[in-house]
């Protein structure tokens, strides 16, 4: 499911404070780059199954593997994951209401804590 009208996919950022800020509500990068893209993963495991919220974006400036790069974030995501298949966003998935709804938390406290070093 996409989180649309969030405004995140209007923040562009310092790579380095980004990580920051996507650890602190406990949204990881790891190994999950390449020199064009990011995504920051968090995720639930609930009886319902593993879900994931993902924020991607990706630089138009810099380079990520230098740690010296702009990143313009995109829509965040939820998915749920289906071993060994993956995870999958689509329109047909059923979302806990009580998870979409902490997921909105997260993804509003990110918003405000980049909107205030934002380029």
């Amino acid at each position: 499911m996409k989180f649309e009208n969030t405004e995140i996919e209007k923040l562009k950022a310092d790579l380095n404070r980004l990580d920051e800020v996507m650890l602190d509500h406990g949204l990881v990068r790891e190994g999950q780059w390449d020199y064009e893209r990011v995504t920051y993963d968090r995720k639930f495991e609930l009886k319902e199954g593993v879900f994931y919220l993902r924020v991607r974006g990706h630089a138009i400036e810099g380079d990520i593997g230098a740690h010296k790069a702009t990143i313009q974030l995109m829509t965040p995501l939820l998915g749920k994951h289906y071993y060994p298949h993956g995870v999958e966003y689509g329109e047909g998935e059923n979302f806990p209401t009580s998870l979409v709804n902490q997921c909105k938390k997260i993804l509003d406290a990110v918003k405000a804590e980049v909107s205030k070093f934002a380029l």
